[in-house]
């Protein structure tokens, strides 16, 4: 394939040409290290020290790190981080880094995470960015060794190669654009977070009857789950005979298949019989209810979308049973006494203020879907300059 006038081809891929490709032992000011190899007891006023499991967080939190002696962090001082330096995973969450900042500065490290000190004239940034990519991800992984337990060794680590910009102002606007990018998730992330809970919040509050509706007072009623919305086992559909169509087979765990052929009118209600408990699923059409789970046979003239609500709210795995495979077992489900409204019309608005905040999350959850998607095409074009920033 002919290059585009002013790139090369290098070990790893297509670069500009007057961008470098270098050792990333090269691109740091001190050698690469790992940490304390035997860190001790907690010292509760001591130092504290990065674990692989402290970064599993965007963050690292000084509060939650366990610590060491002082005389023991002395020991090795080489792996006590700066602000800026990078924290690398070699091994469990391999390939995971994280900055250090200066909350965390004078921390010390473990024998399972490596301390990256990036040149004075380098930017940090794009350094950890840099280490994110899929090219350096891949190089981590086809050197790691161990079978479900990888790890890197210091040797293979300080050989990764990365690309670098010429100019420490690109690498910076690099970096830039990409933490820009990240932080748009992760407030997309908390705002997702944050509308669950208020759903939560509100599935608690109108499905107990501990808050009313305006313009609704009749009095709820107390009845077995088994008056309301009866459950029964689903049908057998073997692999063999399933035929690709426009009816959805529900699983235990969901929507999995779709079938030329249904056996329940819609809408209807699924929820987990065998293998996963406590699930529940909503079908707005006509479906084929496998035998790995239970339907609602009739709605008793209550809301279909309420009793999928009421039956989320309940918690089905508190009636597993067994220890292998959990099975749920309907007639325990049917004895269950719950608090409904009397009237449908209530049922309904409850139904669907819970369902226009379903809505308002799956439109939140895709658009977060297409900032990752967004930021991980933006590492690809800006890490290896098919886009020019500066």
């Amino acid at each position: 394939m002919e290059l585009k006038p002013g790139y090369k081809q290098t070990e790893i891929g297509v670069i500009p040409k007057d961008w470098d490709v270098l050792p990333l032992q090269d691109a740091c000011r001190v050698p690469i290290t790992y940490g304390i190899v035997q860190c001790g007891p907690h010292i509760p006023n001591g130092v504290p020290y990065i674990r692989v499991s402290d970064m599993d967080r965007s963050q690292l939190d000084v509060s939650g790190m366990m610590r060491t002696s002082f005389a023991i962090a002395t020991q090795f001082g080489r792996s006590t981080v700066e602000e800026n330096d990078i924290v690398y995973a070699l091994r469990g969450a391999l390939g995971e880094v994280r900055l250090i900042s200066r909350e965390v500065a004078g921390a010390n490290l473990t024998q399972g995470t490596a301390r990256i000190a990036p040149k004075n004239d380098l930017a940090h940034q794009y350094l950890l960015w840099a280490m994110r990519s899929s090219n350096a991800v891949q190089q981590s992984e086809l050197t790691s060794k161990g079978t479900t337990f990888r790890e890197i060794t210091l040797a293979d680590l300080r050989q990764i190669t990365i690309p670098l910009p010429p100019t420490k102002a690109e690498q910076e606007a690099i970096a830039e654009a990409l933490t820009d990018a990240d932080a748009l998730i992760e407030s997309l992330e908390q705002l997702v977070v944050k509308k669950r809970q208020i759903k939560q919040g509100a599935m608690q509050e109108l499905l107990t009857g501990k808050k009313r509706l305006p313009g609704f007072s009749e009095s709820w009623q107390i009845r077995p789950l088994g008056e309301i919305a009866p459950l029964q086992r689903g049908f057998d559909l073997p692999n063999s005979e399933l035929q690709q169509g426009p009816y959805p087979v529900v699983y235990s765990n969901g929507v999995l298949n779709r079938h030329t052929m249904f056996k329940a009118k819609g809408p209807g209600v699924v929820t987990g019989r065998s293998g996963t408990i406590g699930a529940v699923t909503f079908v707005p059409e006509d479906f084929w209810p496998h035998n790995t789970a239970l339907w609602v046979t009739s709605f008793k003239g209550n809301d279909p979308k309420f009793i999928f609500y009421l039956y989320t709210r309940i918690g089905l795995e508190r009636f597993a049973t067994g220890s292998g495979v959990p099975t749920l077992n309907r007639n325990d489900v049917h004895a269950f006494k719950v608090k409904v409204p009397s009237t449908k019309e209530e049922q309904t608005a409850i139904a669907t203020i819970l369902s226009d905040m379903d809505t308002e999350i799956d439109a939140l959850e895709e658009k977060l879907t297409k900032a990752r998607q967004i930021k991980q095409g933006m590492m690809q074009e800006l890490l290896t300059g098919r886009i020019r920033l500066v």
